[in-house]
């Protein structure tokens, strides 16, 4: 029977029959993988606790007709417990694996995949504010489909910026000349940190006031749920966590 191995995070589970559950991973090199868990959710499994939203492991599947099943699976990041055990942690992670989800439908890479581990890891380890990992993941994992926002010239006529207008329909920042009547004005902090966000330049995140980096988580959801044409759930849980 063909087996394969694979690096994967857990994204989601949700259980099948009385023992079984369904996992749906985002791996290292085979993109998004749905695959049955068998035995996992009876207290005598060996590897169910491995196989937790937001954990990362090593795992040998078989090929099924319909789903692949998995074998084995040895951990390689257990993220879950100190994610789950904060609040924000826990609501920023969900959306950060909910759109992995929506962005592996379409296409997932190796860059994906090492960006949304490297996301966990860093929510795990509280190495930044919460909402601020996930807006740069946002960010990020849009630019890797193809939807980086323009920041530094017009997404419309190409204008070189910067500008002080972001349309999330039209692709991010748009000259006055191009931007619809009416159309909110961006501070120069919040462009400043929309910026770093997109760069990974994190003393300047860290160091943002909270109006600027306010501004940008909700530019950022917007531009998100427009790309993916349906919204994320989890994010309307994040305006409680500032």
């Amino acid at each position: 029977m063909p087996t394969y191995r694979d690096e994967a995070v857990v994204l989601r589970t949700h259980k099948l029959g009385e023992a079984d559950r369904i996992v749906t991973m985002l791996s290292r090199r085979h993109g998004k993988i749905r695959a049955v868990a068998k035995g996992v959710r009876r207290t005598s499994s060996k590897f169910g606790s491995r196989l937790e939203p937001f954990m990362v492991a090593d795992v040998q599947l078989y090929i099924g007709r319909s789903l692949d099943v998995i074998q084995q699976a040895e951990s390689l990041g257990s993220y879950g417990s100190e994610i789950v055990a904060h609040y924000d942690r826990y609501t920023a992670a969900s959306a950060m694996v909910e759109t992995a989800d929506r962005l592996g439908d379409a296409e997932a890479s190796t860059s994906h995949y090492l960006l949304l581990v490297g996301g966990l890891r860093a929510l795990s380890r509280g190495d930044h504010a919460p909402r601020n990992i996930l807006d740069s993941y946002l960010l990020r994992a849009l630019a890797l489909s193809g939807w980086a926002p323009a920041f530094d010239e017009c997404a419309r006529c190409a204008q070189p910026g910067p500008h002080d207008i972001f349309v999330a329909q039209m692709g991010g920042a748009v000259c006055a000349s191009c931007a619809p009547v009416g159309a909110p004005r961006l501070s120069r902090e919040t462009a400043t940190h929309l910026r770093a966000l997109m760069a990974g330049e994190w003393e300047i995140v860290d160091g943002a006031e909270n109006a600027a980096s306010s501004a940008a988580s909700g530019l950022i959801a917007a531009y998100t749920q427009y790309h993916l044409e349906r919204g994320i759930r989890s994010l309307s849980h994040m305006e409680t966590t500032r």
